[in-house]
């Protein structure tokens, strides 16, 4: 092992009933990639970066997390397909057979924080079976000085066992896998998968609850970056629909990239102190900030290099799904500390491979928190088995796995926001235009950036009926002119050339979107329902 003799602080798990004392703690990032390569579960790159394999699941599982239900949760968690209910007495002894395993195991232990907002803190203690997992969790939240750990307490504590399998037959999982929230004894139990997203998906989820329930605070799945005048900007997507690229901007400080609250004081904090970036087809010219974040301290996830380690950001052979993580300051161009105010523009990012939808349009209030109760995306052929055309696919709140609470309950909280705010909410399409997926092509992400810049400075302006054009579809305000991009771009219907072909699509995905609005319905008030598109096909 190399730098042992800079291994010099311990700590006793004895309380976690784990009694040996083969631990490492607080080791520096260095000393983990080290160790990483010595244990030989990973490569550096060429870049100086960290490059691992995540074995198994390249991804979250979703069907494979689940929320004890206990006297805390029970009458407050949105229970179903997306918050699975798991027991405490199986929980209790699913816990003390990951502990039975770690106890035979070289662990790495970490004390961080959540929150960068002092008001908000949640100290956390991540416990992994993995170093390159521990570097993941020094990465991702944020970093207490050696002051703060002579005082530290955990409020949460995460137990990461990716090599440990569980049998569903005794413990109560699905499968071998599982990522289980525990609320009254404050733990994430993480076993049978390497792939890191799930340790700050834990702690992300558990915050969605602690946040609204007991803190007046909404939580969301979002990027921010503040301007020159202090003016805050919000990205609300799921993954792939831009959130990281377009957030982190040369001429905007990055707040964060993923995982924010907005206070009842009207400011917004990122949850987190790093950055957990989609790399495919990654490059220089297109995401400069994100391509020069990848070096010594980065985290490859699942990429493939050639012998001279090299990254390959367009090959998919591991999986669409590759990753990097690094710490927040691997950007340049960062807001310190990671707090904004004055929220003036929120954005709606959607990858519509339909390619029906405008590239940008504005939204009411009512249209606004239809679409964020939607949370609508499509997936593309290849990205699924069995998934050969695109098709529409909707995460409430634009993070429904992470949401414990009924998605209501985040839309309405949102709503107070916006008008308390008075912000300007933007529904902006990063996926198709000319057509379908297979037949048009992805928006120039240039066109996309030229449009957030132009929303921002306030050159798209006020609504009037000169400038913005209602869809016949969606009822939605396009602006008709735009610096920067093309007029043509900015009408979908007109980057087709052929009308009946547009609307023939235009009303199968209104029909989608009216379908999942059902569940909804009966939470949403009439103007929220006249949101959505009002013309379907039949």
């Amino acid at each position: 092992m190399k730098d042992s003799a800079q291994i010099t602080k311990t700590i006793s798990l004895t309380s976690y009933g784990i009694d040996h004392n083969n631990i490492h703690y607080q080791l520096s990032p260095g000393e983990l990639q080290d160790l990483t390569i010595d244990m030989r579960m990973g490569v550096e790159a060429d870049s100086g970066a960290l490059a691992v394999n995540t074995g198994e699941f390249t991804g979250r599982s979703p069907k494979d997390r689940f929320i004890v239900k206990d006297s805390i949760t029970e009458d407050k968690i949105w229970w179903g397909d997306i918050n699975i209910p798991f027991t405490s007495d199986k929980f209790d002894a699913l816990q003390e057979k990951v502990i039975a395993y770690l106890n035979e195991k070289e662990l790495f232990v970490r004390d961080a924080y959540a929150c960068a907002d002092s008001n908000y803190k949640l100290n956390i203690r991540v416990i992994n079976e993995y170093p390159w997992s521990n570097m993941f969790a020094y990465n991702m939240f944020l970093r207490p000085s050696e002051q703060e750990l002579e005082d530290f307490t955990p409020e949460w504590t995460v137990i990461n066992a990716p090599g440990f399998k569980a049998d569903p037959t005794v413990d109560g999982t699905r499968q071998h896998n599982f990522a289980i929230l525990n609320f009254n004894k404050k733990v994430a139990l993480i076993g049978g998968t390497g792939y890191t997203g799930e340790i700050k998906k834990g702690i992300f989820s558990a915050l969605n609850f602690i946040l609204p329930v007991f803190k007046n605070t909404l939580p969301m799945h979002c990027s921010a970056n503040v301007g020159e005048e202090g003016d805050t900007a919000i990205f609300f997507g799921l993954s792939g629909t831009g959130k990281t690229t377009l957030s982190t901007d040369p001429n905007r400080k990055l707040i964060g990239d993923d995982e924010h609250g907005w206070t009842p004081k009207n400011t917004v904090f990122n949850f987190e102190g790093g950055c957990y970036a989609k790399v495919i087809n990654l490059s220089a010219e297109n995401e400069p900030e994100i391509y020069g974040a990848i070096k010594k301290g980065a985290i490859l996830e699942n990429v493939i290099m050639d012998e001279n380690g090299k990254v390959d950001f367009a090959d998919t052979s591991i999986t669409q799904n590759t990753r990097v993580s690094y710490p927040i300051d691997h950007i340049e161009n960062i807001q310190e500390p990671s707090i904004g105010e004055n929220v003036k523009n929120i954005f709606f990012l959607t990858a519509d491979a339909f390619g029906v939808l405008p590239p940008i349009s504005k939204l009411t209030p009512a249209q606004a928190a239809y679409h964020f109760i939607s949370g609508y995306t499509a997936k593309v052929a290849g990205t699924e088995a069995g998934v050969v055309e695109p098709q529409p696919s909707f995460s409430a709140c634009f993070g429904a796995p992470f949401m414990p609470l009924h998605p209501a309950k985040y839309a309405e909280m949102l709503s107070k926001k916006m008008i308390e705010s008075g912000v300007d909410v933007w529904l902006v399409n990063t996926g198709w235009t000319g057509g379908p997926y297979g037949v048009g092509t992805r928006m120039k992400l240039k066109y996309t950036r030229a449009m957030i810049s132009a929303a921002l400075s306030g050159e798209l302006g006020l609504y009037s009926y000169d400038k913005y054009h209602i869809h016949s579809v969606f009822g939605v305000a396009q602006p008709r002119e735009c610096p920067g991009v093309p007029k043509e771009v900015l009408s979908p219907r007109a980057t087709w050339n052929n009308d009946e072909a547009y609307y023939t699509t235009a009303f199968k995905l209104t029909n989608a979107f009216r379908e999942n609005f059902k569940k909804f319905e009966a939470y949403a008030s009439e103007e929220i329902r006249r949101g959505g598109p009002q013309r379907y096909a039949f």
